[in-house]
């Protein structure tokens, strides 16, 4: 496309937006009364306008019921996961047996380690990327040290080649093909924290598969951002956080997905012998849960995975989200998507060629989602600093880079256009 790099341009572009009702229903912080300039849904999603209305429609729920509402009123809490299912599954292509809404994203990437890296002497290795979030690292040094495993030796971690930021599918495919029968998992971030990168998840998960090892995905930055297919995929399991991209709030609940092939018995089409897994109350089959037994009966599918009885505040926040995600949909929030990056992408380049700002996320629009990660040099603090006190709320990464997320749901052209003229007069 021939972008153009002035404001009357953006200008155009916001025009002919299709998505940009969207931004109306979205509060944004002020600076010096007007809206900020907001590129952080990547770390935290901005406030739905529909959110307050919801939690004090529990709130009333609560007051009018008290415990009797896990099983009276229009959504009782008892169901509540149900109720977030169908977008759920949606949102990142499974089937609605695939997918719950449960506990935070952390602990549900334990609990599905727990039931997928089973390791022996022969098959303990995980693979992940180098430089990925720190609560993935954590998470697989110390499941791998909870099997008796030293993590310098079972934690395998492909870096960039000498000189790049990001990694290439073939050395990803290429380390797990090397350690073949040694593997028992593949753990990779969907979309890296840090550079922006969407790795390829198909090729991962059929990767892993070859070597009979499983494929699991933290979405925490992949959920809401990009179009997801994971039934399609054949990935084994996945979580994501709802706070970022999907806008439910600080420390909001997480997502978690197990392929029916793992969650089902097998005369629905799941396989003979269920896992093994970390389990509580809410996850053990309803119809007989307050009969207080011992003996885990699990529900099925991934509901199975629950653990404790649901956080109907946040819950309900998640399902305003949810529910305009739905509307939406992630084919028309892509296709923004690509084309406000593209045009930041754009505007940066166009203001220095690359010399000053050194854009270190992915130029393949397939390779990256709603993220730019501008390498900064020297100055960078101080350049951060000058955007935070002229309105610009984004985020900055040791030791050198700001990352910048124009989220297709509320972020508009003009946003951008303003974002880089600071740049310019920086």
């Amino acid at each position: 496309m021939n972008f153009q790099p002035t404001f009357a341009y953006a200008q155009s572009l916001d025009k002919a937006d299709p998505l940009r009702p969207y931004r109306q229903r979205f509060f944004f912080p002020k600076h010096n009364g007007k809206n900020a300039l907001y590129f952080t849904g990547n770390s935290l999603g901005l406030q739905p306008h529909g959110v307050e209305k919801a939690l004090r429609k529990e709130l009333k729920h609560w007051r009018e019921y008290g415990v009797e509402g896990h099983f009276k009123g229009e959504m009782p809490w008892m169901h509540y996961h149900k109720f977030l299912q169908p977008q759920s599954a949606r949102l990142v292509g499974a089937l609605e047996s695939e997918v719950v809404v449960a506990n935070t994203l952390t602990t549900n990437l334990h609990l599905l380690m727990a039931s997928f890296y089973r390791p022996t002497k022969q098959r303990y290795k995980i693979i992940m990327e180098a430089g990925a979030f720190p609560s993935d690292m954590y998470a697989m040094e110390t499941q791998a040290r909870w099997h008796g495993f030293d993590p310098a030796e079972a934690v395998v971690e492909v870096a960039p080649r000498p000189g790049e930021e990001t990694l290439h599918t073939e050395d990803i495919l290429a380390t797990i093909a090397q350690h073949g029968e040694e593997v028992a998992v593949v753990m990779f971030s969907g979309v890296n924290y840090y550079t922006g990168q969407f790795f390829d998840l198909e090729k991962i998960t059929d990767a892993a598969h070859a070597v009979g090892a499983y494929a699991g995905f933290d979405l925490a930055h992949a959920a809401g951002n990009l179009p997801l297919h994971l039934h399609d995929w054949g990935v084994d399991f996945a979580c994501w956080c709802s706070y970022k991209y999907l806008n439910s709030g600080p420390g909001g609940p997480s997502g978690l997905f197990v392929h029916e092939k793992h969650s089902l018995p097998r005369e629905l089409g799941g396989n003979d012998q269920p896992l093994i897994r970390f389990a509580g109350w809410w996850g053990h089959d309803e119809e007989s849960r307050f009969l207080m037994k011992k003996g885990f009966k699990p529900m099925l599918g991934a509901a199975g995975w629950q653990l404790s009885n649901a956080q109907i505040l946040s819950m309900a926040a998640h399902k305003v989200s949810l529910d305009m995600f739905d509307e939406v949909g992630m084919s028309a929030l892509r296709e923004k998507s690509l084309l406000l990056t593209a045009y930041l992408e754009y505007l940066i380049e166009n203001l220095n060629g690359g010399r000053r700002f050194n854009i270190i996320t992915p130029k393949n629009p397939a390779a990256r989602g709603a993220q730019l990660s501008i390498l900064t040099g020297p100055e960078g603090k101080k350049l951060f600093d000058y955007l935070t006190e002229n309105g610009v709320i984004a985020d900055w990464r040791e030791p050198n880079v700001i990352r910048v997320a124009p989220v297709p749901m509320y972020n508009s052209f003009k946003d951008c256009w303003k974002l880089v003229d600071m740049l310019r007069k920086f």
